[in-house]
């Protein structure tokens, strides 16, 4: 049940993000498409209560748990980053508005690719934070290994990502139309001396 209800919120995630860019930008109707964009922290309300229950009715604790708090904790995380991402696009490609920035190359875009990590890393604290409550509600009697264990893969999700958003800046990408030095202007040929 706690799977079916991660995947309904994700695919409800999307359906209600669609429908508030289509009120908001095809059907000019602004405040409407922003009341449906402000429902989508209910989902994960819905599935924060819904996982309490499960847990609260004698559920063992176990890695559909665990998921669902690292999915509360990623939408937590990215779900506002997400919507602005798709409210960009959405907007130039129907509305008329300007292009989405692009996110450019060396240390500009490992300093965009740090601030994703930092957002790895709220997840994995929200993440953490839901694990640990659960641990504390099931308290000494139940099994809570699965939890522990989702909270080690969390941390080890911002571990990967710290260190691919670290190779950005080790390794920095160059703008490839600025990677082609100027040519030096070919020295003008030698007059040949003339004879006499």
């Amino acid at each position: 049940m706690i799977v079916a209800l991660i995947i309904a919120c994700e695919v409800g995630f999307w359906v209600l993000l669609v429908a508030g860019l289509a009120l908001r930008y095809l059907a000019r109707m602004p405040r409407t498409g922003a009341v449906v964009l402000l429902m989508e922290p209910l989902l994960e309300l819905i599935l924060l209560i819904v996982t309490a229950i499960d847990l609260k009715n004698g559920a063992a604790a176990d890695w559909k748990h665990g998921l669902a708090a690292v999915y509360i904790g990623f939408t937590v995380a990215y779900g506002h980053h997400t919507i602005k991402w798709v409210d960009g696009h959405f907007s130039h490609r129907f509305a008329g508005g300007p292009p989405p920035a692009k996110v450019g190359y060396g240390l500009a875009r490992a300093k965009h690719e740090g601030k994703l990590w930092l957002r790895t890393v709220l997840m994995a604290v929200v993440a953490c934070g839901l694990l640990q409550a659960a641990v504390w509600y099931v308290g000494d009697g139940g099994d809570t290994t699965s939890l522990h264990e989702w909270q080690g893969t969390s941390l080890k999700i911002v571990s990967i990502h710290g260190l691919i958003a670290l190779s950005y800046l080790i390794w920095q990408k160059k703008d490839p139309g600025r990677t082609a030095a100027p040519e030096k202007e070919a020295a003008p040929p030698q007059q040949q001396k003339t004879l006499s």
